[in-house]
């Protein structure tokens, strides 16, 4: 497997700088991995996981201007998938409504279950699961949730579905952890214990754009961004 970033090659247009123009060669996959805009739960500083808080006004205006700024930049999608939580739902609504791309939803792609923690923020959550000392990746969050290695698992499985489709080009809107465990998955990178290893940074509607060609089993990093200018 190759990996190579071209993100910033300048003598490529725009949609190639992204990956979106379809290579007339080789079949070639592209996927842009969105996170979606500021929640609620964000705003209030809470483990979210499956807690089903909406966007912020700051969160949708987000979500708003990284859909006008990738119509003016002609950016387009032949599908847009996202996880079926609220704060993703409604992200992934404003972008494809305005860029026009056909929307479904897919349960693989929720944020981790973190159990008892769910919605909690900071102190509540350390008295109803305190951390252990010590996590392997097969420790469950908040007592009953998933462990990173079974969201490290979703996330491949995620994958694999899209990979399983026509070559095209996929938007994917979901959460920073299983968006991380997706970029362990294509990089090769295993869970690590205790939160060490890489962590990628995906703040609200940051996104990652890669191209897939399963010809040579070569993913290529195109742009690693955030648009928003609401923060």
């Amino acid at each position: 497997m190759e990996i190579t970033c071209c993100a910033w090659q300048k003598r490529k247009s725009k949609n190639q700088v992204y990956g979106f123009a379809m290579s007339e060669t080789i079949p070639s996959y592209h996927l842009t991995f969105l996170r979606h805009g500021e929640s609620v739960g964000n705003a209030e500083n809470r483990f979210q996981g499956h807690a089903d808080f909406p966007l912020t006004e700051k969160g949708r205006a987000q979500a708003q201007d990284l859909a006008e700024r990738w119509l003016a930049d002609d950016v387009t999608f032949d599908r847009c998938i996202s996880s079926p939580l609220l704060r993703t739902r409604q992200t992934a609504e404003i972008v494809t409504q305005a860029l026009n791309v056909p929307l479904e939803f897919d349960a693989d792609w929720m944020e981790i279950n973190n159990g008892l923690m769910a919605g909690l923020n900071d102190e509540e959550a350390e008295k109803v699961a305190p951390p252990p000392n010590f996590m392997t990746p097969y420790t469950r969050y908040g007592k009953t949730g998933e462990s990173r290695w079974e969201l490290y698992l979703r996330a491949g499985k995620a994958i694999q579905a899209i990979l399983d489709r026509a070559p095209a080009r996929y938007l994917v809107v979901a959460h920073g952890g299983i968006l991380n465990m997706a970029m362990y998955a294509i990089l090769n990178i295993s869970p690590q214990t205790d939160f060490s290893g890489p962590r990628f940074m995906f703040n609200n509607t940051t996104f990652a754009s890669f191209r897939y060609e399963p010809e040579h089993h070569n993913w290529r990093l195109l742009q690693f961004s955030g648009y928003a200018t609401n923060d």
